[in-house]
């Protein structure tokens, strides 16, 4: 394997940690840290990539063929449905979420990430 493979096998079992966590019966605030966290590691590297190989290549990697578009729109209906789940208790929270929508819209999952983080501390310090 190279390293991109690691790095997208590292992916896949993330991921399954976490859907093997939410079935565990996680607590129903989460951890604002490690949301800041992972939205700081995932737009560090984002920033790496960026540098690295520029823009251009993510409108290229989803209009090159069918898979990149199934990519790109999978992408788009992950993000909005995170929003439209979000969104109810982002406004229960008191949040601004013009802002935040903004911010995700512009930057996917690392903007999801800081505002679930903005969300978990506002309902931690709210929950007795």
């Amino acid at each position: 394997m190279n390293a991109f493979e690691f790095l997208a096998a590292g992916g896949a079992v993330a991921a399954i940690a976490v859907l093997a966590y939410i079935l565990s019966g996680s607590p129903k605030v989460g951890s604002a840290a490690l949301a800041a966290a992972l939205s700081a590691g995932f737009g560090a590297f984002t920033a790496i990539t960026i540098a690295q190989d520029g823009v251009v290549p993510v409108w290229t990697n989803h209009t090159q063929n069918f898979w990149g578009v199934q990519v790109w729109w999978d992408l788009l209906f992950a993000v909005g449905i995170a929003a439209f789940f979000i969104a109810p208790r982002a406004r229960a929270a008191e949040m601004n979420l013009l802002p935040w929508l903004i911010f995700v819209a512009a930057t996917a999952s690392i903007g999801l990430l800081a505002m679930v983080a903005r969300l978990f501390w506002l309902e931690r310090r709210t929950t007795p």
